[in-house]
């Protein structure tokens, strides 16, 4: 018989793996057409934020402390991601990932928030809130001479939902595509495990169920895995909210260095399923089909809560 433990370590990467190869052609929005743009943000005040939590936090990883185990699973990938010192904003620890010529992943960072279905998945701050409406936001830098688009996977947002399996009622990943007009920009891609009712769908090893509703894709428009655009740092903030229960009212957006990329509203996300709701945020490292040289993706200043968080 398989140990659970190794049972839920295959699953975890399945949920990687297994997820569709890029965003699709399902139905898709235009990107948003008035922008109020910022500059970018400075970063020196983000070395050490998490010595000044905001209430609203409910998570802050600045990684000037080692706080790995706080989080449910860390795939460090024989060593590809790792914390490590000078790879951050201006020479602090962060995360640093290597990504292999030819090979697909290359670890994983899984936080648990609010109410959960498995006692493996321990979350961090009260263990009893149902989330509905959560913002993360992390910095983002990829090597000079890094090539080959963003690399598929990034992070997502997902609500967990079965004590023994990896059964989701929906996911918001955050990702860069397969196809040219993807490749070089983060794309949401919303997802449901729910049908319209909010009945969870069949479980298969796909994690959302049976024929799960893809719910539409949301270009941006910033090319940050540009060959040209590589090097700087960039702030990524994502927001999810799940619907009302009867409603389609719905949220996922995202920013970056302040301004605003794709919005998707009008969402049904989960029906009136309300068992559980937001509680795992993940950092993604998954280059679909392999990646295309050895080269590094930095990774700092994860936070996430309840409300806009910001750059600086």
């Amino acid at each position: 018989m398989i140990d659970l433990v190794m049972l839920f370590a295959l699953l975890s990467g399945a949920a990687c793996a297994g997820s569709p190869a890029a965003p699709g052609d399902r139905s898709t929005t235009t990107p948003l057409d008035t922008l109020q743009v910022t500059p970018p943000p400075a970063t020196a005040g983000l070395i050490r934020e998490c010595e000044s939590p905001r209430d609203e936090w409910i998570w802050c990883d600045d990684f000037e402390q080692d706080r790995l185990a706080s989080y449910f699973e860390h795939n460090a990938a024989d060593g590809d991601f790792v914390r490590a010192p000078e790879v951050g904003i201006e020479g602090s620890s962060g995360m640093r990932t290597t990504f292999r010529a030819g090979r697909e992943g290359a670890g994983w960072l899984h936080l648990a928030i609010g109410k959960t279905p498995q006692v493996r998945m321990r979350p961090v701050g009260d263990a009893e809130i149902v989330h509905r409406d959560v913002y993360w936001r992390f910095m983002v830098r990829n090597q000079d001479g890094w090539t080959g688009g963003g690399g598929h996977k990034l992070t997502r947002a997902r609500g967990f939902a079965s004590p023994d399996s990896w059964q989701q009622a929906f996911a918001g990943p955050l990702w860069a595509g397969n196809e040219d007009d993807t490749r070089d920009i983060l794309v949401l891609d919303p997802v449901s495990g729910t049908d319209e009712e909010g009945n969870l769908l069949p479980y298969t090893a796909g994690n959302l169920g049976e024929g799960p509703r893809w719910l539409g894709i949301g270009r941006g428009m910033t090319r940050l895995f540009a060959d040209s655009n590589v090097g700087p740092w960039y702030c990524v903030e994502a927001h999810l909210r799940l619907n009302d229960a009867g409603q389609s009212n719905g949220v996922f957006e995202f920013w970056i260095d302040g301004n605003p990329e794709a919005r998707r509203e009008g969402l049904n996300w989960v029906g009136a399923f309300n068992e559980y709701g937001i509680n795992a945020i993940s950092l993604d490292n998954y280059w679909n089909g392999g990646a295309p040289q050895d080269q590094e993706r930095y990774l700092d200043n994860f936070v996430v809560s309840t409300a806009r968080i910001g750059c600086d």
